[in-house]
């Protein structure tokens, strides 16, 4: 087991700072905050579930990925759960945030406010058309779709589920939040055992 790398003291980041952090350090930059996220299983689980639902109907020039590091500006460099980008960055991270389509992220107990407000106004001022949250943290999975609105860089709240999710955007994807929320209790009733 390596030590966790002791990183430099600072009340703001910018992405000339990212070079001096180890390669292998997963972190997000948001509005100059360094984020070094932790995520469990059962996080890394849906995401990969939303991946495999958004490839059902994945055209061929775009890619369907998780965890990857989207260049926005100086002050923000997020790193959604799962985001659709143009196949030609296949190769390349970070990713133009200009080539993304969808960003989806996934909250946790200590993203939700992150989650909900700092990273959907990146989202939004960079262009990206489409912005999924999913909430585990209630009794039902929940998946909020926003897209942006007429002309202005900032998201519209388009459906709020906790059934069937339909939609259009960025192709037709389906995803069955009643089955993620049985999946969801059974991974978490065997933490009991």
């Amino acid at each position: 087991m390596t030590a966790a790398p002791i990183l430099p003291e600072r009340h703001e980041w910018t992405v000339d700072d990212l070079g001096d952090l180890p390669k292998d350090l997963p972190y997000e930059l948001i509005n100059g905050r360094l984020i070094v996220p932790s995520p469990t299983a059962l996080h890394q689980d849906l995401c990969v579930r939303l991946l495999l639902a958004l490839e059902v109907n994945c055209p061929p020039e775009f890619l369907v990925s998780i965890d990857l590091s989207m260049r926005v500006d100086r002050r923000n460099e997020p790193r959604p759960d799962v985001v659709v980008i143009r196949r030609k960055h296949a190769g390349r991270s970070p990713v133009p945030v200009e080539d993304a389509l969808l960003a989806v992220e996934v909250v946790s107990p200590t993203s939700h406010f992150r989650d909900l407000y700092d990273k959907a106004r990146v989202y939004a001022r960079a262009g990206v058309a489409s912005y999924w949250v999913v909430d585990p943290q209630h009794e039902r999975i929940a998946l909020t779709e926003y897209t942006l609105g007429g002309g202005t860089r900032e998201y519209e709240q388009v459906t709020h589920t906790e059934d069937l999710f339909v939609t259009e955007r960025p192709w037709k994807v389906s995803v069955d939040l009643p089955a993620l929320t049985a999946r969801r209790n059974d991974l978490l009733a065997g933490e009991d055992g």
